[in-house]
């Protein structure tokens, strides 16, 4: 396994190994049901193997690449080491309190992501969040939070934003709709900081800022905000990630791909160049002195 593939973390693990039995088995002419009879379990359970959507248990992966006929023992050592790491819980499972079930593969591709393209118009992107913004995000619509659980949660997004300024960093492309600037969300005190925050993080060579301004008119980004993610593994295609209040969706057919990829192109031209976007966000945060 490469070096990179053992910093992925267990999601992007699982999304590669899983590809990896998906190939083996169509290349063998074995049916999923077959497959899952093989493992004692079901047509389903294969399905979401190969989706890397479920850990692994060694003893299965190893029937699997038997009946597969891969008979390299230095391969089968490396899938099946792949297999015990895919299994290793990431960072955030200690947040498993505060967690949607349907948030953790997120997290997981994000912290494996080198590149990730997003699109926001309700909140400024979750890795920019100054911690103050966090705190306010985390009580919309929730009625009473305990304290400790709103600090839990700005740890948490804290702790993702790791990813920005780590040795090999994410890189963060982001194209935000000026309505997220002009919305004082915890007050107009929080987003002046919140907005020097953004100017600040401007300045870092791995990230890309964009306003879409309300001069823009109508723009192609009509179906609302989604990210793209990029992986450094080959074995690896891109998601998009589409976020909903009680679940997520990840798309990862190159259709789908295609057409999402294309939209984020047609925002980032509609939108001011990034060498204009410390201008916009100083002229936005001009306006809140005002208030």
């Amino acid at each position: 396994m490469n070096e990179s593939g053992a910093q992925s973390g267990p999601t992007a693990l699982r999304i590669i190994l899983g590809a990896h039995l998906r190939r083996m088995r169509e290349a063998a002419g074995i049916s999923r049901s077959d497959a899952g009879w093989e493992i004692r379990s079901s047509e389903s359970k294969v399905s979401r193997m190969e989706l890397g959507r479920v850990g692994f248990k060694e003893r299965d992966v190893r029937d699997l690449l038997t009946l597969y006929g891969l008979d390299d023992s230095d391969e089968r050592e490396r899938l099946l080491a792949l297999a015990r790491e895919a299994n290793n819980p990431g960072w955030w499972h200690r947040y498993g309190d505060v967690l949607p079930s349907w948030f953790h593969s997120y997290l997981g591709l994000e912290s494996a992501a080198a590149l990730i393209r997003s699109y926001e118009l309700q909140f400024v992107p979750g890795l920019l969040q100054t911690q103050d913004y966090v705190r306010a995000v985390v009580q919309l619509g929730r009625g009473l939070v305990t304290a400790e659980e709103v600090e839990r949660r700005v740890t948490l997004r804290t702790s993702r934003q790791d990813v920005l300024t780590r040795p090999s960093p994410v890189r963060l492309w982001a194209v935000i709709d000026e309505a997220v600037l002009r919305r004082p969300i915890g007050g107009v005190k929080t987003m002046m900081m919140q907005l020097d925050h953004l100017i600040e993080m401007s300045h870092l060579p791995n990230i890309t800022l964009q306003v879409m301004g309300f001069g823009a008119g109508g723009h192609a980004a009509t179906g609302g905000a989604y990210s793209i993610l990029r992986f450094p593994e080959p074995d690896l295609a891109d998601v998009v990630y589409i976020e909903h209040l009680t679940s997520a969706l990840y798309l990862d057919k190159l259709e789908d791909l295609d057409q999402y990829t294309a939209t984020m192109e047609a925002l980032c031209v509609a939108a001011p160049p990034p060498n204009k976007t410390r201008d916009i966000l100083a002229g936005i945060r001009r306006d809140f002195d005002d208030v």
